[in-house]
């Protein structure tokens, strides 16, 4: 994307999730299965700690967009829209696949009067703002810790909170990668979050089938070329690229969990003609599905492991 990516998107972000406050906790710790009410393009004021327990997808947050899956840590911050889309099969269903950690950041800061030490989490919590994914042994420490969080209670609750803290704002560099690119700075009114929250449902309700952009055009009342705009506008990703990268995503998934034929593959993520499949494939994943597959099997590693992001920085 050029580098006028940076064009302010509104005056507020996407869907607002209220997140209201536990009176016995000083923040608010769930699980969740996917398919998820909440699991949308939204955004709130509170930091979130996100583990995927299962299943794989996109996360996107702000400009970024890149794959996830088990283990998978990322800590959102104040305001960021984010969501993780799920690649699921029809009418599949993962338990439990998330946990999440919502606080309040500058409450827990405006403590640093009283305790001192709260002010070594400034750097993490700039940084967050921007969306942070980790790996290596900080997400597997993480990932832990957030599992025990669940079950505890009182001062040993709290205790293993502030670790969780400790470990991510101690992570090493090589285990932190930052997600939205550093002039993202989203502002949607309430019209245009409801035209992006409409443009993903169809998105995610028509992946498989005949998605069409004059379809999604049609139904918000704007031109297929004014749509396009809007849509690279506030999300900083063209529609039809988008919908590439998640049926590729799927492809993905059933090319290693699945014996499934390549071509039966082609029709089954909604594409009409396998050239165009093997096309977009090679252009996500830099080999043809054949060899992704051979890769999977072999335990080699291929190029959607890892987070990366589709904005030039």
């Amino acid at each position: 994307m050029p580098d006028h990516r940076a064009l302010l998107y509104g005056q507020q972000p996407p869907e607002l999730e209220v997140i209201l406050p536990e009176p016995e906790n000083s923040f608010r710790w769930y699980e969740h299965d996917y398919p998820y009410p909440m699991a949308r393009w939204n955004h709130h004021p509170e930091f979130e700690i996100h583990l995927i327990r299962r299943g794989s997808g996109k996360l996107l947050a702000g400009d970024y967009i890149g794959p996830f899956g088990p283990g998978h840590v990322a800590m959102i911050g104040p305001d960021l829209p984010h969501d993780w889309m799920g690649d699921l099969a029809p009418g599949e269903h993962l338990a439990g696949r998330d946990v999440v950690l919502q606080f309040d950041g500058a409450t827990l800061m405006a403590l640093r009067q009283t305790l001192p030490e709260l002010g070594n989490l400034q750097r993490l919590f700039d940084q967050a703002r921007r969306g942070l994914a980790f790996s290596g042994d900080t997400a597997r420490h993480a990932a832990h810790l957030l599992e025990a969080i669940g079950p505890a209670q009182g001062l040993a609750r709290l205790a293993l909170f502030f670790q969780l803290l400790d470990t991510l704002g101690r992570a090493c560099e090589s285990d932190v990668f930052c997600l939205a690119s550093p002039c993202y700075a989203p502002t949607l009114d309430e019209r245009t979050s409801a035209r992006i929250q409409k443009a993903f449902e169809y998105l995610q309700a028509e992946l498989t089938g005949d998605l069409r952009l004059s379809v999604i055009a049609r139904q918000l009342g704007m031109s297929e070329p004014g749509f396009s705009r809007f849509f690279k506008r506030i999300t900083g990703h063209g529609f039809i690229d988008l919908m590439r990268k998640l049926r590729v995503q799927r492809a993905c998934r059933l090319l290693s969990q699945s014996e499934m034929a390549v071509t039966d593959i082609c029709f089954e993520v909604g594409y009409n003609n396998l050239s165009n499949f093997n096309r977009h494939f090679r252009i996500e994943m830099n080999q043809t599905p054949s060899d992704y597959r051979r890769g999977v099997i072999s335990g080699s590693p291929h190029p959607d492991t890892q987070p990366h992001s589709t904005n030039p920085r």
